[in-house]
């Protein structure tokens, strides 16, 4: 069948009421390991908007004292966590004899939020396109298994929401993964995910700062203007009643747009990305992410991190 009749059907099925997070990936996934993308370039610039967009709707379906406790709770760990993760893909970037740039650029994207923070921090550290196409690929196969698997997992350790989204937005890279794997568990586990996840995104910035200074690039920072829109969402969802029915709407839209870029992600995903990425990188991001998320699943348990 041709493969642009096959990419509509499963860009239809996202539109259907069947249609999931885990499920759109995975559906991407299947297309992108039989086909060929026919629209590989304008998918990865709409998912990017798309995402975006889906956050932003997200948050007129969000408390604003939710967003800040979990956002203000958050933050301790946020900076431990960061701070742990880029120390330990340093070490095993140079164990494994990963290249310094991209095991860099691996450790950033598990640290902070997967292809977001790689697209600001490659530019400042002067990363070749190869280098950026290894990183992001080690990173976008991690999360879609993530995104698969996590809830699973959630279940089968009787994890609360709570306990899960917290979960989810520490270990999961990619802030499209939290969200989808965190709505799948539930509201109070997408709550506690997306704000969480997006309190840690805003690390790019000063990352991406001291990064600047330390390789001495005058490369432009980019700020992730859409999380302040989040936050306005989420104050017009909690004071501004009278617009309780749009809200409605707009966050069942964000909820749409999010399915639809999971299921671009996927579709981006092929052979050719894995046989790109290699086996090095892939093993320094799948050590690194193992003891990412089994420490902190393990804090979590133990009550040393809780909202």
């Amino acid at each position: 069948m041709n493969a642009k009749i096959l990419f509509a059907i499963g860009l239809f099925f996202c539109l259907t009421p069947w249609a999931s997070p885990p499920s759109a990936l995975l559906a991407g996934l299947i297309f992108g390991a039989i086909a060929t993308h026919p629209y590989k370039d304008e998918s990865r610039k709409l998912s990017k908007v798309l995402l975006q967009a889906a956050v932003v709707g997200l948050g007129f379906g969000m408390n604003l004292q939710e967003v800040v406790h979990a956002g203000r709770s958050g933050f301790v760990y946020t900076a431990i966590g960061i701070t742990f993760a880029l120390a330990i893909g340093t070490l095993l970037g140079k164990l494994i004899a990963v290249r310094p740039r991209a095991a860099f650029l691996i450790s950033t994207g598990t640290a902070i939020c997967g292809g977001s923070a790689i697209a600001a921090i490659g530019p400042i550290t002067s990363a070749t396109p190869d280098e950026m196409s290894v990183s992001l690929g080690t990173i976008f196969v991690l999360k879609s298994i993530a995104l698969l698997t996590f809830p699973s997992i959630g279940l089968w350790l009787k994890l609360s929401q709570t306990q899960f989204g917290l979960w989810a937005a520490l270990a999961i890279h990619d802030t499209s993964s939290v969200v989808g794997a965190a709505a799948k568990y539930g509201a109070l586990a997408l709550a506690i995910g997306t704000t969480v996840k997006l309190a840690r995104a805003l690390w790019i910035v000063p990352l991406s700062i001291a990064t600047a200074a330390v390789k001495g690039s005058k490369t432009k920072i980019q700020w992730p203007w859409f999380i302040l829109f989040f936050c306005l969402a989420a104050v017009a969802n909690t004071y501004l009643y009278p617009g309780a029915r749009a809200y409605h709407f707009l966050s069942g839209a964000g909820k749409l747009m999010l399915v639809i870029t999971l299921y671009l992600i996927g579709a981006s995903l092929s052979p050719s990305t894995l046989k790109r990425v290699g086996p090095r990188p892939l093993l320094q991001g799948v050590v690194l992410w193992i003891i990412v998320a089994v420490t902190s699943l393990l804090a979590i348990r133990a009550g040393w991190i809780r909202i």
